[in-house]
């Protein structure tokens, strides 16, 4: 199934997408995807197959907001070529602020008192369904409660210049998420998904989750060791080769752009720049 929250006007409901169309979740309206996540696996899957009201003219909006998003970095083995640095010997782990999160179709916004070097990043983000602590691989698989699409939109400038990652991943607009979670039942391999960019039509990124160093298993168990992964919580794992910091000449994003991002069996995420 496809979950989310959609939007109608300024009103925001959990919803199930069947047929093209969203249907609210049997909740009161404002109550988060978080929240229901957190009622456990049995309760989603009876609250989206009971959900009955359609919402004509809804949008969809960012399908969760986080508790925490946590994030991996080097964790394609075509991206590491590209940038000319070593495997890590474990997963790279580092955290994006979940006021960065923004939906489909709201604006990327660059300061440019800030930034100049605005980079694209396609991501699989999974999203955590049940409370995850000292997990093992196969738990962790098992915890998660869907799959999204991300954009780990990344101030190349900021990055590199502060000697860590947080600020140059967490601006304000820097971690589209959509359009929907989408349950693993309805996924083939996540370990075998395409995912790509494209920048103005333009494809820049086109590579597969099989690129990935460390599976979504290892990743989540690796980070359930270290802290609770809890539900509703999002872990991006990595993007592939294509990111316009490691071009020649480079690239980065300018306002007027528009940038979408995909996962093969999710969707596409669009996103213009401002």
């Amino acid at each position: 199934m496809r979950l989310g929250t959609a939007r109608v006007g300024e009103t925001r409901f959990a919803a199930v997408r069947r047929d093209e169309l969203w249907y609210a979740l049997d909740v009161p309206p404002g109550t988060s995807i978080r929240a229901v996540l957190a009622e456990g696996p049995d309760e989603m899957r009876r609250l989206a197959g009971s959900a009955a009201r359609p919402l004509p003219g809804a949008v969809p909006d960012a399908p969760v907001r986080p508790g925490k998003i946590v994030a991996i970095g080097l964790n394609y083995l075509d991206h590491i070529r590209e940038a000319g640095m070593d495997k890590p010997a474990r997963p790279l782990m580092f955290a994006k602020f979940p006021s960065s999160v923004i939906g489909p179709g709201e604006p990327i916004v660059i300061d440019g008192d800030l930034t100049e070097r605005v980079d694209w990043e396609v991501e699989l983000a999974a999203v955590i369904g049940t409370p995850l602590r000292h997990a093992s691989p196969r738990e962790a698989l098992a915890g998660v409660a869907g799959y999204t699409v991300a954009n780990d939109v990344s101030a190349r400038d900021l990055q590199f210049a502060d000697g860590q990652w947080t600020r140059g991943k967490s601006l304000d607009t820097f971690c589209p998420l959509g359009p929907a979670i989408v349950t693993p039942d309805e996924l083939d391999d996540p370990q075998s998904l395409r995912l790509w960019t494209t920048v103005n039509g333009e494809t820049v990124q086109d590579s597969s989750t099989a690129e990935m160093l460390f599976g979504i298993a290892e990743l989540l168990a690796y980070c359930s060791r270290a802290f609770t992964l809890d539900p509703g919580d999002v872990v991006l794992t990595g993007t592939p080769w294509g990111c316009g910091e490691f071009m020649d000449p480079r690239r980065s994003l300018q306002p007027g752009d528009t940038v979408e991002v995909g996962v093969e069996g999710i969707g596409t995420l669009a996103n213009p720049v401002a």
